[in-house]
């Protein structure tokens, strides 16, 4: 008995000894292995316990439990120094030095102009809708009564895919890079009944040279309301109201007739400001719009003689060349960032 217990201390001392040396986790975890694993010196005197004599097992395990107990003292204590210490720098740290500023990110012009119209149209109940800018020709220009040998589809009708090119495609159907959301629309009215209350914005693809008002690729902002007995009067109310709210409230609004195939009456939206008068200009052409023709509502199973409604797009490039009086569309896609940090 006395020889056992004389083995207990020894074994306690050098696993202590071997735990307080260890340099870092990987050391400790052996020797904790060495002493307290399964074929480990300590717990191979933990194992000799049941040979003892019943006299003398429980002055031999109290002794055992006390030291196993230091021992998982020791090792949690260790533990957790190495662990803080895993965490410090591996070079001593000047305190004193400034901090290091860390740039942060910051929105596309584009972006915060089209978060800005967005948010003023929801302050009207209006919804944001989206669609693919993948398209096929009836949602694009069937339904909106432009059929292909409209004139109208002439400037537009470009950016065609092959079937290879859209793994999507269906049979029979030609499809393009979509040359205005209004195809979103299409495919809203098609899925709900009125009353419907939206605005569609995105990327849109048309065949332009790219010059400092030009850019083959652009993004747009239409709406759509449909109810019943909407009048133009709705319709110059809200682009008013809208376009003061963007541009200012000295912002000046005017309509011009023009044509489009899917609205009737059409108009084109002019504005003035003290921004335009800046420009040399007194009138600007910013938007076009007009009633929703009566053959779109057939087209998507309304009843022209129940439902009417305006529509209305302008491109979004545009709002901000005025916001921020920039002179070239083409800064808005050349990633730099002397440019893009000023906003």
């Amino acid at each position: 008995m006395s020889e056992f217990l004389a083995q207990i201390e020894p074994i306690k001392q050098a696993a202590v000894a071997e735990m307080r040396a260890a340099s870092d986790l990987a050391a400790l975890d052996q020797v904790r292995v060495t002493f307290l694993g399964a074929n480990g010196r300590f717990t191979a005197l933990l194992k000799q316990l049941g040979a003892l004599p019943k006299e003398a097992k429980p002055a031999a395990g109290k002794a055992l439990n006390e030291a196993k107990a230091e021992l998982e003292r020791v090792l949690a204590e260790q533990r957790a120094s190495l662990e803080i210490r895993a965490t410090l720098p591996q070079e001593p740290t000047d305190f004193t030095l400034p901090g290091r500023h860390r740039s942060l990110g910051r929105l596309h012009p584009l972006t915060q102009a089209t978060e800005d119209i967005v948010r003023i149209f929801r302050r009207l109940g209006f919804v944001v809708a989206d669609g693919p800018e993948i398209e096929d020709e009836y949602h694009c220009f069937d339904a909106l009564n432009t059929p292909a040998d409209h004139p109208a589809r002439d400037t537009q009708d470009t950016f065609y895919l092959a079937d290879s090119e859209n793994p999507g495609a269906t049979a029979g159907k030609r499809w393009l890079l979509r040359t205005h959301t209004s195809s979103v629309q299409i495919r809203v009215m098609k899925r709900q009944p009125p009353p419907v209350r939206i605005i569609v914005p995105g990327r849109v693809y048309r065949r332009d040279n790219a010059d400092a008002t030009h850019n083959p690729t652009f993004h747009q902002i239409e709406g759509l309301y449909v109810d019943r007995s909407v009048t133009v009067g709705d319709l110059k109310g809200t682009v008013e109201f809208v376009f003061r709210e963007l541009l200012g409230a000295d912002v000046r609004v005017r309509f011009r007739p023009h044509y489009f195939s899917y609205t009737e009456p059409s108009y084109e939206i002019d504005f003035s400001s003290a921004l335009v008068r800046k420009m040399g200009k007194e009138w600007l052409e910013i938007a076009g719009c007009g009633m929703v023709h009566p053959q779109v509502f057939e087209n998507v199973g309304y009843d022209p003689e129940i439902w009417t409604g305006w529509a209305f797009g302008f491109g979004i490039e545009r709002i901000a060349m005025i916001r921020y009086a920039i002179g070239d569309i083409r800064q808005f896609y050349q990633n730099d960032l002397r440019f893009l940090e000023q906003f």
